[in-house]
């Protein structure tokens, strides 16, 4: 008796569990469901978390999707740009389902990996548009002023939404990026080449600047050069014209007595020569040491110097 009760409810139990199974359905935070009855949406998309009641199949059937941002990445794969040359490029794409009708109704099986092919899709048709558009210098340049890289990258998006709004499948696209960049083999040494091309044209700039800068430089310093030799060759001839204007005033004084101003000046010039303590041998008659013979000459000057 004891073990038919047991039986009985360990069969209770199974059946209260597959019957929840059957009649009842988990929502959690970061997911929508939505309900189908033979095939059809019933209702609105469930998006609070919690339990909610059904009928077992076939009768309805529930489809949960992440309402999370998701990410997928594009191919890198080549691209014909608008100066012909070819570039590889690869790009990711982060994207949500904004309305769970509308994308359950574009992927009848629910299934995310549906609807990122999609996108594969038109992502690889929009970047193509945009890319064909552009050039090799937009996206590789030395001179980080001639790229465009954010401004196409935003070009992408805004095409990438334009068409993904217009198709009506639930679906917003959040933001999307060039992830990797590359050249064929083909062509990577013509852009080196290039971008050497590039820099050197940035070298002979500065080179080209910095000589105009020396050469002003030099400029200035040769004219304020000029200007102190200028002002020196005034001053000394300022100097030289005062010597001379005094020596003419002398030499007047001079004239009405030569005798006395021959004297003087062996006066000074023997001075001079006593200041330094040197030895020499000179003829007594030289001058100025003709003063120091005792005799005639010096009588005839002592009695010129009294007059």
């Amino acid at each position: 008796m004891k073990r038919n009760r047991f039986i009985i409810g360990v069969a209770a139990i199974l059946i209260l569990i597959f019957g929840s199974l059957l009649f009842v359905f988990q929502v959690r935070q970061s997911q929508v469901a939505v309900v189908t009855t033979f095939g059809k949406i019933t209702g609105a998309p469930v998006t609070e978390p919690g339990a909610r009641f059904r009928w077992p199949w076939p009768i309805q059937n529930v489809y949960k999707l992440d309402q999370r941002i998701q990410n997928f990445e594009g191919k890198f794969e080549e691209a014909q740009l608008a100066d012909q040359n070819i570039l590889m490029m690869m790009v990711y794409v982060g994207w949500r389902i904004e309305d769970p009708g509308l994308f359950y109704n574009g992927f009848p099986s629910g299934n995310v990996s549906d609807a990122e092919k999609h996108l594969a899709d038109v992502v690889q048709t929009a970047k193509n548009e945009v890319i064909g558009q552009a050039s090799l210098s937009d996206l590789i340049s030395a001179d980080e002023k001639k790229m465009k890289f954010t401004q196409i990258e935003s070009n992408i998006l805004v095409r990438v939404q334009e068409r993904v709004k217009s198709q009506k499948y639930g679906i917003e696209i959040k933001f999307l990026q060039i992830k990797k960049l590359g050249l064929p083999e083909s062509v990577t040494k013509t852009v080196f080449e290039r971008m050497a091309s590039e820099r050197q044209v940035v070298i002979v700039k500065i080179q080209s600047d910095g000589a105009a800068d020396a050469s002003r430089t030099r400029a200035d310093a040769d004219s304020k050069a000029a200007q102190i030799l200028n002002a020196a060759d005034a001053e000394s001839l300022k100097i030289r014209g005062d010597g001379e204007a005094k020596a003419a005033s002398y030499l007047k004084e001079f004239r009405k007595n030569p005798e006395l101003a021959v004297f003087n000046m062996k006066l000074t010039a023997l001075e001079q020569m006593l200041k330094e303590k040197t030895t020499l041998i000179l003829d007594q008659s030289t001058p100025p040491l003709d003063l120091l013979i005792k005799g005639q000459s010096v009588s005839t000057n002592l009695e010129s110097v009294k007059k």
